[in-house]
């Protein structure tokens, strides 16, 4: 049996992000990890372990690729490659909080509805603002989530840590992957998670976005399957 592969979903994302991606290793077991139930990064990291295989791959993408970086520092023999994907290793700035807040209480005066259509613009390249297929995706995603547990990643992505002192201590083979178009995580904080982790490759997308395994997903998934067989 091929290695079991644990997918991560960002923020108000489910299984659909990584849809492309689930297809094409389909001859693996695959875990989808529930980020919806718990409001911080380190609990919904333990739960992950408790319910994953005993070693496994893991690819998280931006909030996946947060508790991904938990999981890390937790349980670090248990993965045996890496994957993260438009992300960022550093902690919520006061003005990414700031917004996070308004969006809380956005979502608490019963107008979750506007929320996947707020956050639509940065999530993709900015050639892709207009492509309604794509944002009926996020808004489908965001309605399954629902209100509820976006309350609860908001207030754990507020309250994360800064995993950049400990990005060094990561010795399994890991994909640093982004859309050359990241608006929320861009390029260079990508380029500073692959510095910071010795035995790392970096991979920036042309043409995408922050979800980039959904805007882009031929080259997404033709980068892991090579870091599969890494």
């Amino acid at each position: 049996m091929k290695e079991p592969v644990v997918f991560i979903p960002g923020l108000l994302c489910t299984e659909i992000l990584f849809a492309p991606q689930i297809a094409a290793f389909s001859d693996h077991p695959i875990l989808i990890g529930n980020h919806r139930e718990h409001d911080s990064i380190k609990a919904i990291a333990a739960n992950i372990l408790e319910r994953a295989p005993e070693r496994f791959s893991l690819v998280g993408l931006s909030m996946g690729g947060y508790i991904a970086m938990e999981i890390l520092r937790e349980a670090p023999e248990r993965v045996s490659r890496l994957a993260l994907l438009d992300t960022n290793a550093r902690a919520d700035s006061p003005e990414q909080s700031e917004r996070r807040q308004f969006l809380i209480k956005l979502a608490q005066k019963k107008d979750f509805k506007k929320v996947p259509h707020l956050l639509y613009p940065g999530f993709v390249h900015e050639s892709r603002e207009e492509d309604e297929h794509l944002r009926a995706l996020v808004v489908e995603m965001a309605m399954e989530t629902g209100e509820n547990a976006f309350i609860r990643q908001q207030t754990a992505l507020i309250n994360r840590v800064d995993s950049r002192p400990r990005l060094g201590e990561i010795k399994c083979p890991t994909l640093v992957l982004v859309g050359e178009g990241d608006q929320l995580t861009p390029p260079d904080l990508a380029r500073e998670i692959y510095e910071a982790i010795p035995n790392s490759q970096l991979s920036i997308i042309p043409g995408s976005g922050h979800l980039s395994t959904l805007e882009t997903p031929e080259l997404v998934t033709a980068e892991l399957i090579k870091w599969s067989r890494w």
